[in-house]
């Protein structure tokens, strides 16, 4: 898949063929680190998973439809997408909720 510049995309796009929805089967996602995870919650529960770039975009998008336990913990969820992004050469848009500061 190509990198796309400003990335920008919203969850309805990321059905799209432009960007295929990011799979994971259960034995691959069971394989992955929880640091592979932008959030991991107290229970052990594993959110957003980042390992590679359709799942970066996917967290993007689905960044404001994942409950969080603190403001903290959305925060730290937010810089790992981001790093993750810049990783992978995603332009991630000024006005996109993961850009903001959790409040």
């Amino acid at each position: 898949m190509q990198t796309r510049p400003n990335h920008g995309i919203d969850p309805a796009d990321a059905m799209s063929k432009e960007y295929p929805m990011a799979q994971l089967t259960e034995k691959k996602r069971d394989a992955l680190k929880p640091s592979q995870f932008a959030y991991v919650d107290k229970d052990g529960g594993e959110h957003l998973p980042i390992h590679d770039e359709s799942h970066v975009r996917n967290a993007i998008a689905r960044f404001n439809q994942t409950d969080f336990e603190s403001t903290s913990a959305k925060d730290e969820a937010r810089k790992k997408i981001l790093a993750a992004a810049k990783r992978f050469g995603i332009e991630v848009d000024d006005g996109d909720n993961v850009r903001r500061r959790a409040s």
